[in-house]
């Protein structure tokens, strides 16, 4: 599943929240430092997802003339490309990679940073970090369906996309996020 940037303070607070739960690692500067690290190593790597996708854009649109004229399904042509080009901008699309690739390197950014102490084995701090990761998406999809339902009650209509849209959106996961115990 897509990491979307709405979505990355919340991955960091559950990465916080698990590693403190599972007892095997002493946090020297608390839950927030912790959770604000972890934000830092999500949000760049969805950034470089974010800029894989505008390049691939940026050929589609220098082509256009020759998918249009080979009628190309421009979305399947948009994921060939992505694919093609994910190894040179060091995105990984697999997610089971992904979450494993990032569980690495926020664990390095808290043990390099002093954020975190342990005496287990690495790859068990690894595997709370990946953990929560996956858990948290796999939360994820009834999570949005909960705040879809949620904002099609509104008396108002909101307009996916709109800047009031994603302010009671942002709200709304975060209440979600609270009642399952995710924040």
């Amino acid at each position: 599943m897509k990491i979307g940037s709405i979505h990355a303070p919340f991955i960091a607070q559950k990465i916080a929240i698990d590693m403190q739960r599972s007892k095997l690692v002493k946090m020297t500067q608390g839950l927030d430092s912790v959770a604000h690290t972890a934000q830092v190593v999500v949000e760049a790597d969805i950034r470089k997802e974010h800029s894989l996708e505008e390049a691939v854009n940026k050929l589609i649109d220098e082509n256009e003339e020759q998918i249009d004229y080979y009628l190309a399904d421009e979305k399947q042509l948009f994921w060939m490309m992505k694919r093609k080009l994910a190894p040179i901008h060091g995105v990984i699309l697999d997610y089971e990679e992904r979450y494993s690739d990032l569980s690495h390197q926020i664990h390095m950014a808290l043990y390099n940073e002093d954020l975190i102490n342990y005496d287990v084995a690495e790859n068990k701090i690894k595997n709370i970090i990946y953990s929560a990761i996956d858990d948290y998406f796999k939360q994820r999809s009834s999570i949005e369906e909960s705040i879809s339902e949620k904002i099609s009650h509104y008396k108002r209509k909101l307009i996916p996309g709109s800047e009031e849209y994603e302010m009671v959106y942002a709200k709304l996961i975060e209440e979600e996020l609270s009642v399952r115990g995710l924040k």
